[in-house]
């Protein structure tokens, strides 16, 4: 299974395995297309939303009509009801809270609901991505894309799109008002508008581009933080925590930087607008001064004019401002659109085995042929694997020693196409297994590794794993099997005993017996032992392997063993170096010629 570390691209992916389509900087119009389909179908939400939003920046001329007249007939000639002040102002705030309510809940139902359904669709493909996936990103950027990235750049797109369409709007209705009041006036307003377009293009640009470093930046600071959680141990113990902190303080320096300059770039926008909108403000008091000299208009529609004219300033500068968070928005969805229509998937052909009676799934007789396989990782490095050939009968066990390195876990992760060959073809019942569905692939496995992976959840989910609905006297019976028996009746909860996260409930031994128990229950055709028994002590150890006898009979059985006492019984013993297949034959005939496999056994029995 995939490991819970990161490691470099090029030391795990086969060479001839797919790719992630090289990036192409894309339109905002494509952008937001790829995004769209999510949230379409909760538009009605967005609409309300829209509607409050018009109507709240439909009410903002009326502060400046009412200072007009009030100036006018309140003030000048007393004909300015009293009763109608109070009424226009509670009016205005009421209309005005009751569509900001509705219009910031509308607005989050439809941004959640669609994130919702987009991280959906990106868990989903986590779950079906070829491994490749798994090499090039690391666990932590993988987990802040699905978890943290995508929520945060929706509600920053959509509050935003409503701030344009609020401010738009607001823009829309002051402009209309200002017309009516004065359009000589209004014409100095309008060079605002094109200026301020030309700053928001110019500088969005570069902070678009300062947004993707600082993600970047964020997933080199975040890996470090995850190498560490996991390594925590080793680092303590080598003292290594001062060197690991001055890894965290350069990315740390680096992301500082990035979100200085990005600063810089939108706090830009604001004074620059304030600018262009004082040089237009100086224009308008200039000539209105000059048109009430020449007996043009009237305290009041002059205040009233200014009023509106000063309203206008906060949506001109929430516009100019507004790029910042679309950008950063449309940069954090962009990483999940790429996630999910640019990481490759798993190639799955249709061949599923015959169904028997009684059977939920297909069931393979177990038979394995490797011919010719090659796998090659990277085109400067040596193949893990070099023309290897071997068959092994259906109910057979195929024994796989060697030195570190000589490729034994490359090829158990051929079988369940955890790696692609570079060369050559892997069978299952003589079907190549680039033919097989992948999932009716899989199903033939019942894999035990010496790396255990273990769930926040409880025992029986933990061993019933993939099982919807959980046998609970199988369940019982694999534990008794793998040796869990007392540790079963000794838990309050029994089955529902909570494991805690990756079993850290369990000792060492207990969580390799829960993974046995996992591959007993799940009794599929082939197993896939990989120093199944490393973390047992002499007395479970016998127990547990005794049980993995019994339970290997009649089924095909491929055992990754350091110790090599432990494969005395296997059909045949596979001796691999450097990739290739030099020896081959049962234990005794391969101590009797004397060659890498009789010095690796005098190595370990030597006394």
């Amino acid at each position: 299974m995939p490991s819970t570390t990161p490691s470099p691209a090029s030391s795990n992916a086969p060479s001839n395995a797919p790719s992630a389509a090289p990036f192409q900087p894309l339109s905002w119009r494509r952008r937001i297309r790829r995004v769209l389909p999510y949230f379409r179908p909760y538009q009605a939400g967005f609409a309300v939303s829209s509607l409050a939003t018009v109507l709240v920046a439909a009410s903002e001329p009326a502060m400046a009509w009412l200072l007009q007249q009030m100036l006018d007939h309140g003030f000048r000639d007393g004909t300015f009801p009293l009763w109608l002040v109070p009424v226009v102002l509670i009016g205005i705030f009421l209309v005005r809270g009751i569509s900001t309510f509705v219009s910031q809940y509308s607005l989050s139902w439809f941004t959640l609901r669609g994130v919702e359904d987009m991280r959906k669709a990106l868990f989903t493909r986590l779950m079906n991505a070829h491994p490749l996936l798994y090499v090039q990103r690391t666990a932590s950027s993988l987990i802040n894309t699905v978890s943290y990235e995508i929520q945060t750049g929706a509600q920053q797109l959509a509050m935003s799109g409503m701030d344009v369409i609020r401010d738009t709007f607001t823009l829309v209705a002051l402009f209309a008002y200002l017309l009516w009041m004065n359009w000589q006036l209004t014409l100095f307003v309008t060079v605002l508008f094109p200026l301020v377009g030309w700053v928001m293009r110019t500088l969005s640009r570069r902070l678009h581009r300062l947004t993707v470093q600082s993600q970047q930046a964020i997933d080199q600071l975040a890996y470090v933080v995850e190498e560490n959680v996991l390594a925590w141990r080793i680092v303590r113990m080598h003292g290594a925590e001062a060197q690991q902190a001055k890894r965290f303080e350069r990315e740390s320096l680096a992301l500082r930087r990035l979100g200085l300059k990005s600063t810089a770039a939108g706090a830009t926008m604001t004074p620059s607008t304030q600018l262009l909108a004082a040089a237009a403000l100086s224009a308008v008091i200039v000539t209105a001064l000059w048109q009430a000299r020449n007996g043009q208009g009237t305290v009041g529609s002059f205040v009233g004019f200014v009023t509106a004219m000063l309203q206008l300033i906060a949506p001109i500068k929430r516009l100019s401002e507004v790029a910042v968070p679309i950008t950063r928005g449309m940069a954090a969805l962009d990483r999940g659109m790429d996630l999910v229509l640019t990481a490759p998937s798993e190639a799955s052909g249709s061949y599923r085995p015959a169904v028997a009676p009684g059977q939920a799934q297909g069931r393979a007789q177990g038979s394995i042929g490797l011919g010719g396989v090659s796998v090659q990782y990277a085109a400067d490095h040596a193949p893990a694997l070099s023309d290897v050939t071997l068959d092994v009968p259906a109910g057979q066990v195929l024994a796989l020693v060697g030195p570190s390195g000589s490729g034994k876990t490359t090829l158990i992760n051929l079988l369940a196409r955890f790696v692609e060959p570079s060369a050559g073809q892997v069978e299952i019942d003589g079907h190549d297994i680039r033919t097989w569905d992948i999932h009716a692939l899989r199903h033939q496995f019942a894999w035990v590794s010496q790396d255990v992976v273990l769930f926040n959840d409880t025992l029986a989910a933990n061993v019933a794993l993939g099982d919807a609905a959980p046998d609970e006297a199988r369940v019982r019976a694999a534990l008794e099997a793998a040796n869990l028996g007392d540790f079963l009746r000794a838990q309050t909860d029994g089955l529902q005993a909570p494991l805690g996260h990756n079993g850290q409930r369990l000792s060492g031994g207990q969580r390799q017996r829960v993974a046995i128990a996992r591959a007993i229950y799940k009794d599929a055709p082939i197993l896939i032992l990989d120093e199944a028994t490393s973390a047992l002590d002499s007395e479970s150890e016998r127990l547990v392997q005794s049980a993995l006898e019994r339970l290997m009979q009649g089924r095909t059985s491929i055992v990754i063993a350091h110790r090599l006492s432990t494969i005395e019984h296997a059909d045949r013993v596979a001796v691999l170096e450097a990739g290739r297949v030099v020896e081959l034959g049962t234990h005794a005939e391969l101590l009797a010629r004397d060659g890498l496999f009789a010095k690796l056994h005098a190595l370990q029995f030597q006394t």
